[in-house]
């Protein structure tokens, strides 16, 4: 009669220790170093961590608590952001500079630390001051919860599909030289693949990735554009993908020969392999979707497909026909609006769409360039002789030299921010149609305050003031919902009628159309300061990036907890 009783409890305690289990805390350790890297025939010094590059993985479970220790030892101040990671009430490890907290100065250390929350998939961490992500990025694996399946079958390998690009030169140099002059940056003389150029570029054929593959497999291709200034177009020659997830959340699988991918988005691919020896190499390619009048990097990263022979373990035949994909031409904005249109939520049971049904706060930002004047008895090569600026409804966002959060937290705004950010363009126009005269933009460092659990809905609307262009914007903090996007001129009268408020995929990056808009909603469940700017460094560099400032809730749970006792000082 004993034994039954005393059975249940040892299931018990054996499911307990299992869920104890399922929950860790991953410790890393990130040492920011310089490391020379040797690429298109020149060698250069660059930031590193832990002298990789690309840098080392991050891997957890949904529901992990993530902590990472970074040591700067470098000449350059340092911080690193977790790109797409929720931070719910963890905002002091978000990472951009001066927005959740000063950098990590030479010789001083940081622990960010994390949980994941409601996010399984492919993200990535990176620098998140000047131009110093250009070497310095890695990829953010999270596993589903233990005992919780994929959505679609379990692939034989999983790989990351790091695009990059390269430059020669200091990309700190390039960046202030353009500053200083009002000028475009030099564009990048490369791309890469996990680090490595390709057979397309000089001295690059010993610097290729090659993804080796047995016939009839699956693989998870874990995409992800790190590259500084350009959305990409990926493709493998012969073979078809299934897109399956975007930004950390699943969607409803589709089929592509081609992906789009702008800077801060990841995407998931499932990779199936043909049935047989193929007798034959295939290329993957990418190259840049560039929809604006300034000149881009126009050159192409390669690396190989390889397939297993049947009758040999490991040899790979050097000598075989190989196959090339055909990408679209650079400005294919039809492409980009297609792709974009079969991007889906999962929306099931298990995977809901909490999409925003009501709306509490609305906002329309327009997103484009403009102009600064030029400093007095300055020349500048910008438009007519001024400099190049980048703005949100006209404020081209000014950093401060603290960092916002704290001055939140602390009741020390005073100097350092104004929360009167515009609602709406203050200056209306034709935003897509002839451009006004007067280009110039204002400056100032302002703010959007939210009341926490807010439902948003937000508008970004493309200009064409010194030409139509798309722009990858990221919102730190917060995934999104993407419930229209369109051409032209956004019609607050029509179009919202048109929204998929059911399925519409959810993103932490989305591209503002060239000559379009796009419309998201997100609940303002997350107290902090949360960053949103344009994931094209040149456009951040110039001024196109605000925050929003999500006030606390009544209960405990609901308030951002103090900052932690080693957050750097500024100075």
């Amino acid at each position: 009669m004993g034994s039954p009783p005393l059975l249940l409890l040892f299931s018990f305690l054996l499911m307990l220790q299992h869920a104890t289990r399922a929950e860790q805390t991953r410790h890393y350790k990130f040492n920011i170093q310089i490391a020379n890297v040797t690429r298109l025939c020149s060698t250069k010094s660059i930031l590193t961590v832990n002298g990789q590059f690309p840098g080392p993985k991050i891997v957890a479970r949904e529901g992990d608590r993530v902590v990472v220790r970074v040591t700067n030892h470098v000449d350059h101040n340092v911080t690193i952001h977790w790109h797409g990671v929720r931070q719910l009430r963890s905002g002091w490890a978000d990472g951009p500079a001066y927005v959740t907290q000063c950098p990590i100065q030479t010789g001083q250390s940081y622990v960010y630390n994390f949980t994941i929350v409601g996010q399984r998939g492919t993200l990535f961490w990176h620098a998140h001051i000047s131009w110093l992500r250009a070497t310095l990025y890695g990829p953010i694996i999270i596993l589903p919860k233990l005992g919780v399946p994929y959505p679609f079958g379990k692939p034989y390998k999983e790989v990351p599909i790091i695009l990059g690009e390269w430059w020669k030169t200091d990309t700190e140099a390039v960046i202030s030289q353009a500053l200083q002059t009002g000028g475009a940056p030099n564009v990048s003389d490369a791309y890469t693949i996990n680090g490595l150029p390709g057979p397309l570029y000089n001295c690059s054929a010993q610097h290729t990735f090659k993804l080796k593959v047995k016939p009839g497999k699956v693989y998870l291709l874990r995409l992800i554009n790190a590259a500084v200034n350009d959305e990409l177009f990926f493709s493998i020659a012969n073979h078809t993908v299934t897109v399956v997830e975007v930004d950390a959340g699943y969607v409803k699988p589709f089929d592509t020969e081609i992906v789009l991918v702008s800077p801060g988005q990841t995407t998931n691919l499932l990779l199936r392999t043909k049935p047989y020896f193929p007798g034959a190499m295939f290329l993957m390619k990418a190259r840049p979707y560039a929809t604006g009048q300034a000149t881009f990097d126009n050159t192409t990263v390669a690396g190989f497909v390889e397939y297993q022979k049947p009758y040999s373990v490991s040899a790979f035949d050097k000598k075989l026909p190989l196959h090339k994909p055909t990408l679209p031409a650079f400005n294919d904005t039809s492409f980009a609006a297609n792709f974009a249109g079969k991007l889906r939520t999962l929306a099931t049971v298990r995977f809901p769409a909490n999409v925003p049904q009501s709306v509490d706060r609305r906002f329309f930002f327009t997103v484009g360039l403009g102009t600064n004047p030029c400093q007095v008895n300055g020349t500048c090569q910008g438009p007519n002789g001024t400099k190049f600026a980048a703005a949100v409804n006209n404020v081209s966002f000014a950093m401060p030299t603290t960092a916002l959060l704290q001055a939140h937290y602390f009741g020390q705004s005073r100097g350092v921010y104004t929360p009167d950010f515009p609602v709406y363009p203050l200056r209306q126009f034709n935003y897509t149609g002839t451009p006004p005269n007067n280009t110039m933009v204002g400056n100032g460092t302002k703010l959007v305050v939210l009341p926490f659990n807010a439902s948003v809905e937000l508008v970004m609307q493309d200009t064409s003031i010194l030409g139509t262009e798309s722009h990858p914007l990221h919102l730190h903090g917060y995934n999104f919902f993407v419930v229209g996007q369109g051409s032209g001129n956004f019609d607050p009268a029509k179009d919202p009628a048109n929204f998929n408020l059911v399925d519409p995929v959810e993103r932490n990056t989305i591209g503002v159309p060239a000559g379009g808009w796009v419309a998201i909603r997100f609940l303002a469940d997350n107290p902090g300061v949360w960053f949103m700017h344009c994931h094209i460094e040149a456009h951040m560099s110039w001024g196109l990036k605000m925050a929003w400032l999500v006030l606390d809730g009544s209960l405990p749970s609901q308030k951002l907890p103090p900052p932690p006792s080693d957050l750097p000082k500024c100075g």
